[in-house]
């Protein structure tokens, strides 16, 4: 009998719920082990304990050190950081993943198969920001302190090429902008080259490129890159511009890796405007899933969960309208649900 795993499961605001709701049907078909603690965070977190990120859910992911998440809403107004970001703090959430694969094919960019590693607690997100007064414009100079460390950009550059050798990727590229900021992203250059020369070397191709140019090749050939390693700002653009080579943020997993927790979330928004209609896409938090039965060392339910994902889009041809179907939300978890007892 296989062990149980306790983890946090966080439904969150908008239509996540009901994503939520068919990653749990997918993974109990799967008879996937975890034992789940529901929690609230959000809007929810607010309206029902008067905090996006109450200490009960807090509390549970520090026993459970795991998480699958819905998306979460920011209340405007009243100073309220995003909950995802202090997520990342408390529990020091380093590494970002986020693997960008084809599964419908015959779209402008076909056959992609991409991963993003993106450092996730350094360099301008960390929000040391102020203005200066100057006479009687009390903004009248705005200004952002970026910081990376030695200890921070080693410890993502180490993830980053253990996972590539863990995943079979055959070439990493470091993305910077040393030419310009030679302090802030010259640290992660540097840090990323000595690695490799130290521990590294001939395991696989090293490459690195300046953030704007990698922008501009994604677009013309992003069959040249394997997986594209980068700091905190620069990973969260090109990892959205990644996710549109392979049809958008509805299919875009995204897992937050820390010493001591791991986050499993879709990276799309809250989408509160379809909320309740039963059309939403949970292709995203379905393949976040997967990702966190690699992580629990359980990946030939992963590999059933993504065949059984891919079956039931291309061949089965069960979409929702995001993808040019018609089915439900409810419409698409059955017909994944019974793939997946194939």
């Amino acid at each position: 009998m296989t062990a149980r795993i306790p983890a946090t499961l966080i439904p969150g605001d908008g239509i996540g719920p009901e994503i939520v709701d068919s990653a749990l049907a997918a993974l109990d078909a799967l008879d996937a082990p975890f034992e789940w603690d529901r929690q609230i965070a959000g809007l929810g977190g607010v309206q029902l304990a008067g905090d996006p990120l109450p200490a009960a859910t807090l509390d549970s992911i520090r026993r459970t050190r795991l998480a699958l998440k819905g998306p979460l809403e920011t209340p405007s107004g009243g100073g309220y950081r995003s909950s995802n970001v202090r997520l990342r703090e408390e529990f020091q959430l380093y590494a970002n993943l986020r693997p960008a694969l084809t599964i419908i094919p015959g779209g402008r960019f076909d056959k992609i198969d991409l991963m993003v590693v993106r450092e996730n607690l350094e360099g301008l997100y960390i929000g040391h920001e102020h203005y200066v007064r100057i006479d009687d414009d009390p903004h009248a100079v705005g200004m952002a302190t970026g910081i990376n460390t030695r200890q921070g950009c080693h410890r993502l550059l180490e993830y980053a090429f253990e996972t590539a050798i863990a995943t079979g990727r055959k070439k990493v590229t470091l993305v910077h902008k040393a030419n310009i900021m030679k302090v802030l992203t010259g640290l992660f250059l540097e840090t990323g080259l000595q690695l490799y020369e130290q521990k590294y070397k001939g395991r696989f191709e090293l490459d690195t490129i300046i953030v704007d140019a990698c922008a501009m090749k994604l677009v013309l050939n992003p069959w040249q890159f394997d997986m594209l390693v980068t700091t905190n700002l620069f990973g969260d653009i090109l990892s959205d511009l990644v996710a549109g080579l392979v049809g958008g943020l509805g299919m875009a997993p995204g897992a937050n890796i820390g010493t001591d927790a791991a986050i499993f979330e879709a990276v799309h928004g809250s989408a509160p405007d379809i909320a309740g209609k039963g059309i939403a896409n949970p292709t995203a938090l379905l393949l976040a899933a997967a990702l966190m039965l690699d992580h629990c060392k359980l990946p030939e339910k992963a590999k059933r969960l993504r065949r059984a994902i891919d079956d039931t889009l291309n061949v089965d041809k069960v979409r929702t309208g995001d993808l040019g179907g018609s089915a439900s939300t409810a419409e698409f978890t059955q017909a994944l649900v019974r793939r997946i007892a194939n």
